[in-house]
């Protein structure tokens, strides 16, 4: 099995609503060990374990993003959040999914999802900030924990059997609330869904994050506000009223809780309205004639909250036209008002890749480097050039640096296996790739990767030894994902 599938009376007990938790960084030989213990003893441990598994099946089954500008952003504003909560345990891992819907969940080992259809229909960078602090607040107070608790003390169901439950609402709470309406569980999930009490709770905390940060806290109460008149009358209301369900009282309190905070302006960011215009030409459906009149239409009438952000827009439509040259003047003009924009640095990277202008790229990159030298745009886009151009010696320690800094970097694997291949080392291809089919749990196909590279590995008994290791662990892994089927 390539994939890890969850069986239909499994699915059938999805939890209906967001989750929330914080990620972990495991050493290379450090893989979840998941049992049944009761709830009662779920340890901050256990949940890093049961959130590290959970998020490498998300990454076999969902459409994840895998766009270093955009997760660098996104990881910046969540950890700008984080820094001002109370009671962080665990360290935060945020992420995408390419998703239209309305949409952010949080679960196990603090990985927060937030889908791309939250940018398109956020205004501000508040109404974004405003989501995630909520989600960040459920991590912290340990509702899911909590409400695992509550409901083993009237449950014979195990750990395993209510956490394998889990996921497919997570990526699609319809699909699973589809399911529960068709099964017995659906007493089992109405028990452990969020109360409204920690929902308070998380929206009450969640505000003061927001504050503290710097935000605007009207962005909760504006962004809900702006959600439920929207999707009031519909038949299908978006995934995100299903997991909040969004009464008047509410609203009303978020309104009445905003306005006991000093009245302040907060400026919209640019980052914000950048990624949301990358998000729009890239990865929202729209075609390539829709994106590109939308923008013109923007900078024609004025309709935007900072105009470079509609200039960029509009070169990214140039761009994916195959209109170079168009997209390259529009960015050159942005990078000579902000030179270190990476936003700007990215696509003017893309098009100096793209006709083979391998130098100019290389010393744009290397001299963002010297200002921002852990800076994953930079040095991800520096090593892919460095593979362009045949240079992959110089690329390798780039990549293995990233995944030291962040061993779920699925884009990182993918170009050091790359860059393994165009320099001929078999051995060291197949291991990295086996690395990054374990990160999607697919651990027996990652098993045969790694008995080709111990083929590949008779001169090498080291490397010998460390595939073996792998090879036992990797076992283990599967045994232990399985029993969550």
């Amino acid at each position: 099995m390539s994939k890890l599938t969850f069986s239909k009376s499994i699915i059938a007990g999805t939890l209906a609503f967001t989750l929330a938790a914080s990620p972990v960084t495991y050493a290379n030989n450090d893989l979840p060990d998941l049992g049944t213990a009761a709830v009662n003893t779920f340890s901050l441990e256990k949940e890093t374990e049961y959130g590290d598994a959970y998020m490498r099946v998300i990454r076999s089954s969902a459409p994840m993003l895998n766009d270093p500008v955009l997760n660098q952003y996104l990881t910046e504003l969540g950890n700008k959040l984080v820094a001002h909560a109370t009671g962080v345990k665990t360290p935060f891992y945020f992420f995408l999914l390419r998703n239209d819907e309305i949409n952010a969940f949080a679960f196990f080992g603090g990985h927060v999802g937030v889908h791309t259809g939250l940018f398109l229909n956020a205004d501000t960078e508040s109404e974004l900030a405003s989501v995630l602090g909520h989600e960040i607040t459920h991590v912290t107070q340990r509702h899911l924990a909590r409400s695992l608790e509550a409901q083993q003390k009237s449950s014979t169901a195990t750990i395993a059997g209510m956490l394998g439950a889990i996921l497919l609402t997570i990526a699609s709470p319809q699909a699973g609330m589809a399911a529960l309406a068709t099964t017995q569980a659906l007493s089992t999930q109405a028990k452990i869904n969020y109360t409204r009490m920690h929902e308070k709770e998380a929206d009450r905390i969640g505000m003061q994050i927001l504050v503290d940060a710097g935000f605007d806290p009207n962005g909760a109460a504006n962004f809900f506000g702006k959600l439920a008149s929207r999707y009031r009358f519909t038949t299908k209301p978006p995934q995100m009223l299903l997991t909040h369900p969004l009464p008047e009282s509410r609203i009303s309190e978020a309104r009445i809780r905003a306005q006991q905070y000093p009245l302040r302006h907060v400026p919209d960011n640019l980052n914000f309205q950048l990624a949301k215009a990358r998000i729009q030409v890239r990865f929202s459906g729209y075609s390539e004639a829709a994106v590109l009149s939308m923008f013109e239409k923007q900078l024609k009438h004025h309709r935007y909250t900072f105009r470079s952000a509609a200039e960029y827009g509009k070169a990214l439509a140039y761009f994916r036209m195959d209109k170079f040259e168009e997209s390259e003047e529009i960015i050159d003009e942005l990078l000579a008002k902000e030179p270190n924009n990476l936003f700007f640095i990215d696509t003017k990277t893309d098009l100096l890749t793209q006709k083979g202008d391998y130098k100019s790229a290389i010393a744009l990159l290397l001299n963002q480097q010297k200002i921002k030298p852990t800076s994953s745009v930079v040095n991800t886009n520096l090593a892919n050039v460095y593979i362009e151009n045949d240079q992959t010696e110089k690329a390798i320690p780039l990549l293995e640096d990233l995944i030291f800094l962040n061993k779920q970097d699925q884009l990182a694997y993918f170009l050091l296996t790359e860059a393994y291949r165009k320099n001929g080392n078999k051995a060291m291809e197949h291991f990295v790739k086996a690395e990054s089919l374990a990160l999607s749990a697919d651990y027996k196909t990652a098993i045969d990767q790694l008995n080709f590279a111990y083929k590949q590995s008779k001169e090498n008994p080291l490397q010998l030894a460390r595939i073996e290791a792998r090879i036992r662990q990797f076992r283990q892994a599967d045994r232990a994902m399985e029993s969550l089927q």
